[in-house]
């Protein structure tokens, strides 16, 4: 005996879908990393460009016979360094100084990095080869070490800063966009372009680089941190920012041998640095998981 059939009514409405506003309500659920990191980095950022709203002390002016003022006095809500500057002033101007370094260290490695990247995925043979071999060597040495040694083999300055970085950070944006090109290659719309007969470099730059740059942007917001992290390094050791601009490495080496009694003047600007890293990390996370959300 055959199974009933059910008759269909064109004419009939469907029965509403009890599911979708949840289904919608998930795809439009709200991507808590990237709106949390990006929150906070907008922050540091605002309140580093309104420094000069935001206090009426000059940063860099001394004041010895305000020496070593406890946060909350009158005028100084952070307190007074050793020579009497403000430590709050010096935290905002700071602030200015290491962000511009950190965020502009960054886009030349990332540029020259994906690049070379970019060619040696696609072409491979002796070009891979030899760019796989200069790689090598770079990344035989720890980053921060030969940072510091390139710094002080130019002397200290910004100019010295972004030189160091840009020689040693382009190969981790070149092994992570050949690794992503080596596959991007094979796909379809890659041979596609190639059989086509278009041009090498539009393939690479209107097809291949838009495909594969995902992975690189991800790792920038890890190596701001970490350039971030080598500016105070070189701040600490003298050889960052030339005195008397402010910075937050040189802050937290000028409050090292009072950190007992005067735990602000280190630590302060310690937070500062970490607070900026967590942004970064919950931007980099972000990217990650709307990307995985495609």
């Amino acid at each position: 005996m055959s199974a009933p059939t059910v008759a269909f009514d064109p004419l009939e409405p469907p029965e509403p879908d009890v599911l979708a506003p949840r289904r919608r309500l998930r795809r439009r659920q709200r991507n808590t990393p990237l709106v949390a990191g990006l929150t906070l980095f907008g922050l540091i950022v605002l309140v580093a460009l309104c420094a000069p709203l935001l206090t009426s002390h000059d940063p860099i002016q001394q004041s010895l016979n305000d020496a070593f003022l406890a946060p909350g006095s009158a005028g100084h809500p952070l307190g007074t360094d050793a020579l009497g500057r403000d430590v709050w002033a010096r935290l905002l101007y700071g602030a200015r100084v290491d962000l511009r370094v950190a965020v502009l260290a960054v886009v030349s490695p990332f540029i020259i990095g994906s690049l070379i990247g970019l060619v040696a995925g696609w072409f491979g043979g002796w070009i891979d080869t030899i760019i796989g071999r200069v790689i090598d060597v770079v990344i035989a040495f720890p980053f921060l070490v030969l940072i510091i040694a390139l710094v002080f083999t130019m002397g200290p300055g910004t100019t010295s800063i972004y030189v160091a970085i840009t020689v040693v950070g382009w190969v981790a944006y070149a092994r992570i966009v050949r690794a992503q090109v080596l596959v991007a290659k094979e796909q379809e719309y890659a041979m596609a372009a190639r059989v086509s007969g278009l041009p090498t470099w539009r393939i690479l730059l209107r097809h291949l680089l838009p495909n594969v740059v995902l992975q690189a942007i991800v790792f920038s917001m890890s190596d701001i941190v970490l350039t971030l992290l080598a500016i105070v390094t070189l701040g600490f050791l003298g050889l960052g920012v030339p005195p008397p601009t402010p910075d937050w490495g040189t802050m937290i080496q000028e409050g090292q041998q009072f950190i007992l009694s005067k735990w602000y003047m280190s630590t302060i600007p310690g937070l500062a640095v970490v607070l900026t890293g967590l942004s970064l990390a919950l931007i980099a996370d972000g990217i990650v998981e709307k990307a995985n959300r495609r």
